[in-house]
């Protein structure tokens, strides 16, 4: 992978390197909301948005850097 490269110039707004943690903790809790609705035997299952919200989530979004060198842009 030495010569991947990103082909936008988006970088994110915040120190935090990933929102992998928040993700799994997100869709454990899903999971978690689900089964219990089927045992429950409920008609309607909740949707991944209600059970969590990515406003909560480590990242602030995104942002346009035109300004990225050549080495910002390697993966």
């Amino acid at each position: 992978m030495s010569r991947s490269h990103k082909k936008n110039k988006f970088q994110a707004i915040t120190n935090a390197h990933s929102e992998k943690q928040n993700k799994r903790e997100a869709n454990r809790k899903f999971r978690r909301v689900t089964k219990l609705a089927v045992q429950k035997q409920k008609s309607v299952l909740p949707k991944l948005r209600e059970t969590s919200s990515v406003w909560g989530f480590d990242k602030d979004g995104k942002t346009y850097n035109p300004d990225m060198t050549k080495k910002e842009m390697s993966k």
